[in-house]
């Protein structure tokens, strides 16, 4: 049941078909926001947002590294709804190899889904939230912060997501838009369960708390950051991480 926090908010979050974006679609929504799921399967995108206990939702296709996709998921939104309150970047993908086996393309791709999709939608939400004010949050990772063996593209888009936010912050905070990021760590998501078992068993023994994450977790940052409990608050860079890469 919606609490108040974020009653009439117009929310889009982006890659948020499962994992921590559907988590966060669903917290944002439990606090009362109206939520736009936009998803690279819009199947299951649809789905998502039909599953939401929120009043209104909507689940729309969209390849974040496309300009046109990006467009028009705002345009859908605000035709519906008349603006956007809060924007999540979120969409990633992984092609986790060595230096010597990642080819140029997998490297691509995850700099342009993770890097050129947060830049593409932090461009279009500022430019919506213009005159209105609002709010931003970027999922960056730890991964971003100390960097993963076999993951030299996610670990750079990921730093990139860092900067990104911090300029972005800067250029936008006397709009009244606030621009923030979200750093997890390991969480116990779809892309994480492709993880080797030992791999995932040695990475979590490096957490001081002793335990992997859920993505309830991060969406408790998100919502957070999206609420005026932050108000004062931009171009900050929190850590969800059990205590990973203090």
């Amino acid at each position: 049941m919606a609490n108040g926090l974020l009653e009439g908010q117009r929310a889009v979050v982006t890659g948020a078909g499962q994992g921590i974006g559907l988590a966060i679609a669903e917290g944002l929504a439990s606090h009362g926001a109206r939520v736009a799921i936009a998803d690279l399967d819009g199947d299951r995108a649809v789905a998502a947002a039909s599953a939401l206990k929120s009043a209104e939702s909507l689940g729309l296709a969209c390849d974040v590294m496309n300009e046109t996709d990006v467009d028009d998921v705002a345009a859908k939104v605000v035709d519906a709804w008349g603006g956007i309150d809060i924007w999540i970047n979120n969409a990633g993908v992984t092609r986790d190899a060595s230096l010597r086996n990642m080819t140029p393309e997998d490297f691509d791709l995850v700099i342009g889904v993770h890097l050129r999709g947060s830049w593409l939608g932090v461009r279009k939400a500022a430019e919506v939230m213009r005159e209105t004010g609002g709010t931003i949050v970027n999922i960056s990772s730890m991964s971003g912060k100390v960097g993963n063996p076999g993951q030299t593209n996610y670990s750079a888009a990921k730093a990139g997501i860092v900067g990104l936010t911090k300029a972005a912050a800067k250029e936008l905070a006397h709009r009244g838009i606030r621009v923030n990021a979200i750093q997890p760590g390991l969480i116990k998501t779809p892309m994480t369960a492709a993880m080797k078992a030992e791999a995932f068993a040695a990475t979590e023994a490096t957490i001081p708390m002793g335990r992997a994450g859920n993505p309830s977790e991060v969406a408790g940052a998100a919502i957070f950051l999206a609420s005026p409990l932050s108000s004062y608050m931009t171009g900050t860079v929190l850590e969800v991480s059990g205590g990973r890469g203090m």
